[in-house]
């Protein structure tokens, strides 16, 4: 709060019940409020997939052509993530979860709560003009960024 005084902290449903015990101040809930709602950050872009089991929101920084997004889709092993670590990225059976492979398919298809709902927003978030992606799980992808999101959903596209 003292390093970002006006900063607003906006959740999914899930998460509200998990910080508001904490104390934190929620000034939006993904999934509560009326598609549309502002919350002070456009005209950046995003989409809060309502049709996910994770309930999860894309972002997109406009004038970086960057999506930001955490379990939407994973990149791994995060080599990266770990390169300042003691501990290794690899982890057994799920270090090579990529948009390209099956196992991200599968992964997709099986939190696809709502399938129409995941075709709506899949399908809206490949219409921006996506050129990099930074993800909780994984490397950055900086090369065919749009093309990875595309493959990674092409069950739903």
């Amino acid at each position: 709060r003292k390093a970002y005084p006006d900063a607003k902290l906006v959740v999914v449903d899930r998460l509200l019940k998990e910080k508001q015990p904490e104390g934190l101040e929620v000034a939006g809930v993904y999934g509560v409020d009326p598609e549309g709602t502002e919350y002070g950050f456009e005209p950046e872009d995003h989409r809060y997939f309502s049709g996910f089991g994770n309930q999860d929101v894309a972002f997109y920084h406009i004038a970086s052509k960057t999506l930001i997004v955490a379990d939407l889709l994973f990149n791994l092993p995060g080599t990266e993530q770990y390169s300042k670590s003691t501990e290794s990225s690899k982890i057994p059976l799920v270090d090579k979860i990529d948009p390209y492979g099956g196992l991200q398919k599968r992964m997709l298809w099986a939190l696809g709560k709502n399938k129409e709902a995941m075709r709506r927003d899949a399908r809206t978030v490949s219409e921006w003009d996506i050129q990099r992606i930074i993800m909780y799980h994984g490397d950055l992808i900086e090369e065919d960024a749009c093309k990875a999101w595309k493959a990674a959903y092409a069950k739903y596209l």
